[in-house]
């Protein structure tokens, strides 16, 4: 069985200007597709199956990152259902000559994995064994309970 740490993925991606808005800043539409393809890489890891995006919780986009700087997505499975696969992502900005990191998104994905024809098919119990699984673990339920306040 799959452990919260062996879903855990992290990934950059410096903004250009052809993902800039209007203002200079990342669009949130590219970090939303950062998010998501990133967050299927944990889903399917975690279930050795293809797997497809099935819903989004809220994103609150709280600061923006300039062109030239980078963006960093970690994702990481939380939880599961019959089907279903619970990745938890947070973005941040990071400046690439220092390191230097803000929190600027989070939110939580459902992805379903699927068989060749499309249907969903069962997934593997989640593992939690360790310090950092628990740890990866509670932060997102901590996250969900926050937002179902």
């Amino acid at each position: 069985m799959p452990r919260v740490s062996d879903t855990y993925l992290e990934n950059r991606w410096r903004v250009q200007p052809n993902h800039a808005n209007n203002y200079g800043t990342v669009h949130g539409g590219n970090v939303m597709k950062w998010m998501d393809e990133l967050g299927a890489m944990s889903a399917m890891r975690f279930a050795g199956e293809p797997c497809v995006t099935a819903s989004i919780d809220r994103m609150d986009f709280h600061r923006p990152v300039p062109t030239g700087e980078v963006v960093v997505i970690e994702a990481f499975v939380y939880d599961e259902g019959r089907s279903s696969v619970n990745v938890h992502l947070r973005a941040a900005r990071e400046n690439p000559r220092t390191g230097e990191q803000e929190m600027t998104t989070e939110s939580q994905f459902v992805f379903v994995a699927i068989d060749e024809d499309g249907s969903p098919v069962p997934v593997p119990d989640l593992t939690v064994e360790g310090e950092r699984c628990r740890e990866l673990r509670e932060r997102a339920l901590e996250w969900r309970r926050d937002r179902e306040e």
